[in-house]
């Protein structure tokens, strides 16, 4: 865990229902500056909801989500404004097909206002040689491999300069042989510090990777660890058994 303080985020007793299925129950976590932690569990565990929950693209049905010394969903908050500080990446891209990666990274940043349009294209060519894909700014999403699309996702991300980044299982709609070049992305930036929600089925990325791993279990929060103890030493028959199964 960092040595700050104060959570950057935290989910307090988190309860979210659909119409027959309670998919969270009574979830807490805290993260902290600087940290990366990794969600792990079985399908239809809540992983997703949880982390969707954090930047309200869920709304909770009960419980309370902070941002800093801000409760993001109480009555009146502007979320469109704090979303600007909570970067997602989504399993799925989301990149916008008609547009060029340049546009679809500068396009944000550019009609909320933040940079002007000379500022978000010299930042979008830093981003993209971070990455390594300089060459495809004027490509189209379609001309682009699913890896690729997936690093792209992360730059418009970053190019919010976001406080923490949530990723919901980014890696889990790619072909196996290209799950590593995004991996490689998000090793990058845990090392440079950025805070990071991690949604995962990348075990090895977890291990190597995260502060601290969670596990969760038919909407709840069995466990948690630092990777060593996690993995080495879990303590319930129900951690134990699903890491028999994916390790």
């Amino acid at each position: 865990m960092s040595n700050e303080a104060k959570p950057i985020l935290r989910a307090v007793k988190l309860v979210k229902r659909y119409p027959n299925v309670l998919a969270l129950d009574n979830v807490s976590c805290e993260i902290f500056p600087r940290e990366v932690v990794c969600i792990v569990g079985p399908s239809g565990s809540g992983k997703s909801t949880f982390i969707r929950c954090l930047n309200l693209m869920d709304e909770p049905t009960g419980g309370e989500v902070w941002f800093k010394d801000q409760q993001i969903n109480a009555k009146g908050t502007d979320i469109n404004r704090v979303r600007q500080h909570i970067g997602m990446v989504f399993q799925h891209f989301n990149l916008f097909p008609h547009l060029t990666v340049r546009r679809n990274i500068t396009l944000a940043p550019t009609l909320l206002g933040l940079k002007s349009l000379d500022e978000a294209n010299a930042e979008a060519e830093q981003l993209l040689d971070r990455i390594g894909l300089r060459e495809k700014a004027e490509s189209y999403p379609g001309q682009l491999s699913g890896g690729q699309k997936q690093r792209i996702a992360i730059v418009r991300a970053l190019a919010m300069n976001p406080e923490v980044l949530l990723f919901d299982e980014p890696t889990s709609a790619l072909d196996p042989e290209m799950v590593g070049e995004v991996l490689q992305v998000m090793k990058g930036l845990a090392k440079a510090g950025m805070t990071m929600a991690v949604v995962t089925h990348e075990m090895g990325f977890a291990r190597e990777v995260a502060s601290r791993v969670l596990f969760m279990d038919h909407g709840r929060l069995v466990e948690e660890n630092p990777p060593q103890e996690f993995f080495g030493q879990p303590q319930s028959p129900r951690l134990k058994e699903f890491l028999s199964k994916v390790l």
